[in-house]
């Protein structure tokens, strides 16, 4: 047993990984070769990519390993559609997507014409995929696990203690009752309707005050043994159709509350509307109810096993509020949550259950970065910064290519300078989160940055926060918790005598969403950062996703074609630096 090719597909984040002999050999989205945020269907090119990097055909696949098992709880799914007979246009959506899945094998040879597949396919149950996608490639022998989403094979969280190459699950929550559903309703209620919109929310919160607690009690009740159950009053899914698609393009989902919920809160808020202090409460309020659920849940667990360390998974281990408060409401204090811990993750959880059900025997991979994606040489680039060259030099640009110790120093000093800058290094990362590889990389010193960010090239909402990479070894002096956190996925406290030397990454609330950079796994980011630290005594960056409305940029052509049709100074690609004649100098 050697290449175990891993999908999630029909579904959104659709992606793809490979393993090779139970090593990560690499990992991808659809979204980012497609340019769709979020597209959902079947990832023929993430498994087009897979396959180029292991240098491999179908042919060569010895299993196919997918997230999701249409039989999984099959006799819970039966004994809710008998009960509340839901609609006829509900069952056979259900049906049809289940077929979907269960034609694997068919979309493969469909997409790889000429290539045969000769292995079988291993249907991961959903919430399995998740734990086995946080423990299973995590620094932890012994663990809690917990994934919880919003729903997948009939159920919404899942947890137990992983071992070893083992996971015991020990209980679930099964439809319809689901965290996040419960925080996606809430989320169109606030007027943001794509999928993937509840960062917008966790977001806004810190803004408001937790004045709806009592109105959020009737939404979501809490259990005596730590679980939570959804009043269902107030939402649509279960009985009704909605409207939603899960295939071939950006996903689509419907209306998930019902006017029960605007009796108890008030109106809902249209997308053009302004945001007032009574919406900026409801986020408050609602982050607030998560929170106190996610907190329950892992108390109980820890109540059956003390075990002060925990591997998180499934849409909401994305709510990096609260995976960063658990040090202070919880018993836990070290949090592992995978760089791609929603649904895409699922493709390397099924991918590494698969392995080890396989192959009993085999050692543990660890995953300490995120960068499994397309790489370009310098000659590559070099070639599309020749392409482009009437639409560079009508911005009168410079274009130099440098050593990394002339390239980073440079870099550095252009930042502190107050320059905007694209750093587009190495292997592009897996997940949602820009690492240091694909991002977008300013002073965190400048309280205007924001400002600047938003004019120049981002044109988001006012009250989203920056991101602050910084140096592992200097964590504990700037933030009030110490961990490691290498994807992003975890907010802490900045020291209060320090926020004001970094108010261009401290949001409102004094808090900051992280990423520790060391030299083991990202050496020219965290040079760059230390250079910079040379210059101003600040082991910090502030981070954020290259792109422009769009997923983040995959490849050097689409890279310089943000730079050009934005206000970014400063572009590097490579050991390649453009920059803008115009960009500003002190």
């Amino acid at each position: 047993m050697s290449l175990i090719l891993g999908i999630n597909a029909y579904h959104a984040d659709s992606a793809a990984c490979i393993l090779k002999a139970g090593k990560l050999i690499a990992a991808a989205e659809e979204e980012r070769f497609r340019r769709i945020k979020h597209w959902a269907g079947f990832p023929t090119r993430a498994i087009a990519y897979c396959l180029n990097e292991a240098g491999a055909e179908l042919s060569d696949i010895d299993a196919v390993a997918v997230n999701r098992n249409p039989r999984a709880n099959l006799l819970r799914k039966i004994g809710y559609a008998v009960a509340h007979l839901p609609s006829a246009a509900l069952l056979a959506d259900r049906i049809r997507n289940a077929k979907a899945w269960s034609s694997i094998e068919q979309s493969l040879t469909d997409a790889f014409a000429g290539q045969r597949l000769r292995c079988p396919v291993h249907n991961v149950e959903h919430h399995s995929a998740h734990l086995a996608s946080a423990f299973l490639v995590s620094p932890f022998d012994e663990a809690l696990v917990l994934s919880v989403d919003g729903l997948g094979d009939f159920s919404s969280a899942c947890w137990g203690v992983g071992r070893g190459t083992s996971i015991a699950i020990e209980g679930r929550v099964f439809s319809p009752h689901s965290l996040g559903i419960f925080y996606e309703a809430i989320t169109q209620y606030l007027g943001f309707p794509h999928y993937g919109d509840e960062y917008k929310v966790m977001g806004l919160a810190p803004y408001g005050e937790p004045s709806l607690a009592r109105e959020m009690d009737q939404i979501v009740r809490q259990q005596p043994d730590g679980t939570f159950r959804l009043n269902m009053e107030f939402f649509t899914h279960g009985r009704s159709m909605r409207d939603f698609s899960w295939s071939d393009g950006a996903p689509q989902s419907g209306r998930l509350f019902t006017p029960a919920l605007e009796e108890l809160l008030g109106p809902a808020r249209l997308p053009e509307q302004e945001i007032t202090a009574h919406h900026r409460n409801v986020a408050r309020s609602a982050q607030a109810t998560y929170e106190r659920a996610f907190f329950s849940l892992v108390n109980s667990m820890y109540a059956r096993h003390p075990i002060d360390r925990i591997a998180l998974a499934g849409g909401c281990a994305m709510n990096s509020v609260a995976n960063g408060r658990l040090y202070r409401n919880t018993p836990v204090r070290r949090v592992y949550v995978q760089a791609a811990a929603g649904d895409a993750g699922g493709a390397i959880g099924a991918a590494y259950l698969t392995w080890h059900r396989l192959r009993t025997d085999a050692p543990r991979f660890t995953m300490n970065h995120a960068y499994w994606g397309s790489q370009f040489s310098d000659e590559e680039i070099g070639q599309e910064i020749r392409d482009r060259g009437a639409a560079l030099e009508a911005l009168r640009c410079t274009r130099e290519l440098l050593d990394e110790d002339s390239l980073c120093a440079r870099t550095a000093r252009r930042i502190a300078e107050g320059a905007v800058v694209g750093w587009f290094q190495g292997r592009m990362e897996w997940g949602p989160r820009a690492l240091g590889n694909r991002s977008i990389v300013c002073d965190p010193r400048r309280a205007d940055m924001k400002q600047i960010l938003n004019a120049k090239i981002k044109r988001r909402e006012s009250f989203r926060p920056f991101a602050p990479s910084v140096l592992r070894s200097a964590v504990r002096e700037w933030f009030e918790t110490d961990d490691d956190v290498p994807f992003m996925t975890q907010v802490f406290q900045v020291r209060a005598d320090k926020r004001g030397a970094i108010p261009a990454v401290t949001h409102v609330d004094g808090s900051g969403r992280l990423q520790t950079v060391e030299p083991a796994s990202n050496p020219r980011y965290c040079r760059l950062i230390g250079e910079f630290a040379k210059l101003t005594g600040i082991p910090i960056l502030l981070n954020t996703s290259f792109n422009e409305n769009e997923p983040i940029v995959c490849t050097p052509g689409e890279a310089l074609d943000c730079f050009t049709r934005t206000g970014m100074d400063v572009l590097v690609l490579g050991n390649w630096l453009v920059e803008r004649a115009d960009a500003p100098h002190p």
